[in-house]
């Protein structure tokens, strides 16, 4: 039997909101919000969490992550970055297919729902990926289970490129479902590789990615991606947006739910620039790359005039070893789920953007996008997924308290001024002050469409 809770005396955020107050659980759903006036009766049995000097907020759910099973399982695995994400505050996870074998079928698709039912201390989906050859299992995706077709418009890990212009066409015009797009123009990237092999050969510096992966790539893809939406009357979703021109594809005039293309921006986009390669080298290689000041201001600006709608980590966790090589050798991506909101707080304590917009973007905007059933927001009658966060708790990333499986992350050295305390995933207590109750799994995730 699920343990009705009383979260006490908090700064509850929700719904561009701040105010005091108390929230009871039970049955695994938010059964009353209190207000201070509001006087608190029950016959039921319940356990106290004092939250005074905290902020709750609902669980964060990340629309983008690799958590690398099955078949890569010496990166990461649905356990431990669950686990990772969960300390986190993150209580909801869409997971991409590049996996081995890939997620291209429904067979392959149900497996890893089974496998998370087993492991996934947080709540999960899972995308069924898109290839030149697939499109009938594209078409027998169910819309209310699936939270959406993943389409690589550009080669990344996993060799998964979708590049025949007629495939795309029929999927855009056919999906049954949100499609999630990769968007960088493989054309545009094979000539920079080549240019610039000619003059570094193998050795190119890291610095230079950047510019093989340029903005004229990214915004060449994304903007043919929107075409197809556009003419196709498609639902489109752009991932990891890293230059600000793309900007210049979406629109702020409807809400993010109204929206027929929306976009996500990435924890690395948001707080790299192109400076700090040569800081952090091959380990802030992701795909997209990071690019300018100018671009990351820009998708910040964005963020905040809602012309971006989400953020999201792109958690892609390699090991050490393999990230440690030469620019062509060390594969892109990197983990970050354990530290998203961390980092996304560390730009409110800077003044750049407020709390309410980042619970916005973190937690409501992804469950109104994805039309995710009862979640992402702090309601009566919704699903328990909530975070306690201790805003002015400073505490330094260390290996000793990465959870990743690959065991370092970029941010290790770095200070950050709030931490999550506890976190609570279908009314279940999961992770309090570093001590995690895995008693309880993660529950698959419903679409109402």
């Amino acid at each position: 039997m699920l343990q009705a809770i009383l979260i006490k005396d908090c700064q509850i955020v929700n719904e561009r909101k701040i105010f005091d107050g108390s929230i009871f659980i039970k049955d695994g759903k938010i059964h009353d919000i209190l207000q201070k006036e509001n006087s608190f009766t029950t016959s039921v049995n319940y356990k106290t969490i004092n939250a005074k000097g905290k902020i709750l907020i609902p669980g964060v759910i990340d629309d983008q992550v690799h958590f690398r099973e099955p078949g890569l399982i010496h990166k990461a695995d649905i356990y431990t970055e669950s686990k990772a994400a969960i300390s986190g505050g993150i209580t909801s996870y869409m997971e991409m297919p590049n996996t081995i074998p890939q997620t291209i079928n429904q067979e392959e698709l149900e497996k890893k729902n089974q496998l998370a039912a087993k492991k996934s201390l947080a709540n999960y989906s899972f995308y069924i990926g898109a290839t030149n050859h697939n499109l009938e299992e594209l078409l027998k995706t169910d819309a209310k289970s699936v939270c959406g077709i993943k389409i690589f418009m550009g080669s990344s890990t996993g060799n998964m490129l979708v590049d025949d212009i007629n495939v795309l066409s029929n999927i855009f015009k056919e999906s049954p479902l949100l499609i999630a797009v990769h968007c960088e123009d493989e054309t545009i990237i094979k000539n920079n590789i080549k240019y610039y092999r000619s003059k570094f050969g193998e050795n190119v510096p890291i610095n230079y990615h950047p510019l093989i992966r340029s903005e004229l790539a990214c915004y060449k893809s994304s903007s043919f991606a929107v075409e197809l939406a556009k003419k196709y009357n498609s639902r489109l979703h752009l991932l990891h947006l890293s230059t600000e021109k793309e900007v210049e594809l979406l629109d702020n005039s409807v809400p993010s739910s109204e929206k027929q293309i929306t976009a996500e921006v990435c924890i690395h986009h948001l707080y790299f620039e192109k400076k700090d390669y040569d800081i952090y080298g091959t380990k802030i290689k992701w795909n997209p790359a990071i690019k300018s000041a100018k671009d990351k201001n820009g998708l910040l600006n964005a963020l905040i005039n809602n012309k971006i709608d989400v953020v999201a980590t792109d958690h892609a966790p390699h090991t050490e070893e393999e990230k440690q090589n030469t620019y062509f050798n060390a594969p892109s991506g990197g983990p970050m789920v354990q530290h998203s909101l961390s980092a996304m707080l560390e730009l409110y304590h800077e003044g750049k953007i407020t709390i309410e917009k980042i619970v916005e973007k973190m937690c409501h905007a992804p469950a109104d996008i994805f039309k995710i059933d009862k979640r992402g927001y702090i309601r009566k009658g919704y699903w328990a997924d909530l975070v306690l966060v201790d805003i002015n708790n400073p505490w330094e990333v260390t290996r000793d308290n990465i959870l990743y499986k690959c065991k370092w992350s970029p941010f290790e050295g770095h200070v950050f001024n709030s931490k999550v305390s506890h976190t609570f995933v279908n009314g279940n207590l999961v992770y309090e002050n570093g001590k995690f109750f895995e008693k309880n799994k993660g529950q698959r995730l419903v679409f109402n469409r």
